[in-house]
């Protein structure tokens, strides 16, 4: 097993990327089947699939803008969070769509953002803001993102008052739930009691990650170690189980991102603002998956790719909920 050690020295230089895909539309979230099939979430309203042999077909029906995805462990369906239409909707495999979720509480599931299944077979679901779309609460952050859960009890909420929820995934043991808290740059985590609900939270890793260190998806491998995306900085890194933070590699304009912190602390930031900060090589990562016989093949979602930047990592990923 590789060590600590060996993860905080594991860099990667931008040419040593590889690709998958072609002609991809917003592949913000990326899950794989066992057989190495690969989903990813796309802008036209629907996933893309991606064979092993590099062939890929885009499956349509959702409408909106398919957002985080996962499968469903018990029936194989693909089930996205729509942050256009502020709904969880289903689609099997032959192409049924059908909505899973739109309200909780009296709350509609607005900027439905991420969604993710546990070994339990209980739904996770975040929504990074109560406003119709997300861009006010990135221009002008506020605790007002909350997350879902879904079991036999039915849907409620179990947290709230969160700068722009983002991707949230239980560890290996299941007993605390990871959130990235996009707008302070960093993660949070909840112990899960045996009830669902989640106790105090509390940051894991650095309270930020420098100038425009926005965490937006993360997965884990199967050390424990947590892998991140910082969507504007257009990278890829590493908080280890002690917490500590290494880039593996990264694409940033840091004048653009200078000048939009400045923007966002004046509170007249524009999306063209945040737009300009797209990489020469990379433009805003979002999402990393774990895949292949190994697990150590990764794949990254973004939002602005037409490919996915593929690497192998030194460690195999955690297997996701499905693949047990």
């Amino acid at each position: 097993m590789t060590t600590g050690s060996a993860i905080r020295d594991f860099t990667l230089d931008l040419d040593e990327l590889e690709w998958t895909g072609h002609d991809l539309q917003r592949p913000e979230s990326v899950v794989a089947d066992r057989d190495g099939t690969l989903w990813a979430s796309d802008g036209r309203g629907g996933v893309t699939r991606i064979d092993p042999g590099g062939g890929q077909e885009l499956h349509g029906g959702w409408g909106g803008e398919p957002n985080g995805l996962a499968i469903d462990p018990a029936s194989g369906d693909l089930v996205t969070a729509n942050i256009a239409l502020g709904k969880v909707q289903r689609m099997t495999r032959s192409g049924e769509v059908s909505t899973v979720l739109e309200s909780v509480d009296g709350q509609r599931l607005t900027s439905a953002n991420f969604v993710f299944y546990d070994r339990a077979g209980r739904l996770w679901i975040t929504c990074l803001t109560r406003e119709d779309t997300w861009w006010p609460a990135v221009a002008r952050p506020r605790p007002d993102g909350f997350i879902v859960l879904v079991d036999e009890r039915g849907p409620r909420i179990v947290a709230d008052g969160i700068y722009a929820t983002n991707e949230a995934r239980l560890d290996a043991d299941e007993r605390f739930l990871y959130v990235a808290e996009t707008m302070k740059a960093r993660i949070l985590r909840f112990p899960v009691l045996p009830d669902g609900s989640l106790g105090e939270r509390e940051v894991f890793g650095p309270d930020g990650l420098g100038l425009g260190g926005y965490v937006d998806g993360f997965t884990f491998d199967a050390e424990g170690n947590l892998w991140v995306t910082t969507v504007v900085r257009n990278g890829v890194g590493v908080i280890d189980t002690a917490g500590d933070w290494h880039v593996v590699f990264e694409d940033p304009r840091e004048d653009v991102l200078a000048t939009f912190e400045s923007k966002l602390a004046e509170g007249d930031a524009a999306p063209q603002d945040m737009a300009a900060a797209v990489g020469p090589t990379l433009q805003f990562p979002t999402s990393v998956c774990f895949a292949g016989e190994d697990l150590r093949t990764v794949y990254v979602g973004s939002l602005a790719m037409p490919r996915l930047p593929t690497f192998r990592s030194p460690v195999p990923g955690l297997p996701m909920s499905h693949w047990r």
